[in-house]
């Protein structure tokens, strides 16, 4: 899968999936734009990597969450494509920038809530917003969910609510910009291991829990994911929109005890 003159934008590509969904589309061809919040070094060293590979990328700073550092973001970002491009025209937006806020229901706090759906919901809106008249016709919006939107689980209640916003978004947005041959698609993991599992996944039980639930038999790496976006981002994936696709080996598919792992 060729993106080679394309130009995409990825939040929050700085670590994690993110940063496996940048490393995969600059190696597919595209010069990439990295959002961070806070990290530059981590950012910079993502940029490096591209670049030590023969890749093309860019970083630039802001908390999706906020509405004025969105509108100078993209102020920026206008003028570095103009400046490489010649346009400030991109083909590519993923929104993947999130954050969760783990605890019961009982003891979340209104400032947990707040920034949570600032992050996961008016974030990627808002982006989506400022990147519309700057998308090319037949661009592609790929919007970073999670499989907790479809089954959530105690203590994740306000990131599971955040993630099924983001699902209905992608319904909404796809008919919005399909006249323009802009597809509009979920991604949807599965358990993945990230820093922001680390804390699940430091005990190993939940690991092979999470593996004897799964088709495949493992916990998801970041690289799986950023298959699946490159994937959705790609030329062939031109007559897929408005879906909801989860990569996550098949969680739920398998009864531990009588599966074939």
């Amino acid at each position: 899968m060729s993106l080679k003159g394309k130009v995409a934008v990825v939040t929050g590509g700085s670590r994690g999936i993110g940063r496996a969904i940048a490393l995969r589309l600059a190696r597919d061809g595209a010069l990439v734009c990295v959002n961070y919040q806070s990290n530059a070094d981590a950012a910079k060293a993502v940029v490096g990597e591209i670049g030590s590979a023969g890749g093309e990328a860019f970083a630039l700073q802001a908390d999706v969450g906020s509405v004025d550092q969105l509108g100078r973001f993209f102020e920026s970002l206008d003028a570095e494509l103009i400046g490489r491009r010649g346009d400030r025209g991109f083909d590519i937006l993923v929104n993947n920038a999130g954050i969760a806020v783990v605890g019961p229901t009982a003891t979340a706090t209104e400032a947990d809530f707040d920034r949570v759906f600032a992050i996961n919901v008016k974030g990627p809106f808002f982006t989506t917003q400022h990147a519309i008249p700057r998308l090319r016709d037949g661009g592609r919006v790929v919007n970073v969910s999670s499989g907790l939107s479809r089954r959530p689980m105690p203590q994740y209640s306000a990131y599971s609510m955040t993630k099924a916003a983001i699902d209905t978004f992608t319904i909404a947005l796809a008919a919005e910009l399909g006249g323009r041959g802009i597809t509009v698609n979920t991604l949807a993991p599965g358990l993945t291991a990230t820093d922001m599992n680390a804390g699940m996944l430091d005990n190993p039980d939940v690991g092979r829990a999470f593996a004897s639930m799964t088709a495949l038999g493992r916990v998801g790496k970041v690289e799986d994911i950023a298959d699946a976006v490159a994937l959705l981002a790609s030329p062939e994936a031109g007559w897929v929109t408005g879906q909801y696709v989860e990569a996550s080996g098949g969680l739920g598919l398998v009864m531990p005890g009588f599966g074939s792992h």
